[in-house]
């Protein structure tokens, strides 16, 4: 995703005092960030939080951002950060058996039926990117879901380019691998 000269202006804007900026900036990241940390830590509750604690680190952090990355890596690298947190707590919660996770359906809408088949799919998405390696799954959402190339995923995990296509590749060999067993 190329840097958006709207971003750097908003930023000005928002580190002048225009509170309005932020807002636009908000709207703009909002969904991303959410999508990124819901796919990294497979869970709503976890990724709103997420979304939260970027906002707050954002608003603090970016009067000092001196735009040495673009705006959309930097926001991207804060989320990525935050959601491995978020695993390796609840990872160490599970251990430990402190809390169990609860099972939500939030359906809404006319047709109910459709509404849990798409969650359930969803599901299962989430549960089979939950067992690969967290780095690996960082790279294969940014990879996937938000189709970012190689560049871009090395600049937001501070990782090469050779190292982000090997965690890619193993990522993607471990899925097809779970998938496969799965199907039987």
């Amino acid at each position: 995703m190329k840097e958006s000269n709207n971003d750097r202006e908003l930023v000005e804007k928002f580190v002048s005092g225009n509170e309005a900026a932020f807002n636009l900036l908000v709207k703009r990241y909002r969904e991303k960030i959410y999508w990124l940390a819901r796919r990294m830590t497979g869970n709503h509750l976890d990724a709103d939080e997420i979304v939260q604690q970027v906002l707050i680190v954002m608003y603090k952090k970016l009067k000092t951002f001196k735009f040495q990355s673009s705006l959309y890596t930097w926001i991207y690298r804060i989320t990525a950060t935050r959601s491995l947190n978020v695993i390796k707590k609840n990872k160490i919660r599970s251990f430990l058996s402190l809390e169990d996770e609860i099972n939500r359906i939030g359906t809404t809408g006319e047709d109910i039926i459709r509404d849990i088949e798409e969650k359930e799919k969803m599901d299962r998405v989430n549960k089979l990117l939950q067992k690969i390696p967290p780095k690996q799954r960082e790279v294969f959402v940014l990879r996937n879901f938000d189709e970012l190339s190689y560049e871009e995923i090395s600049e937001i995990t501070g990782k090469s380019i050779g190292a982000s296509k090997a965690n890619y590749f193993h990522a993607f060999k471990k899925l097809k691998e779970l998938i496969d067993e799965n199907r039987e």
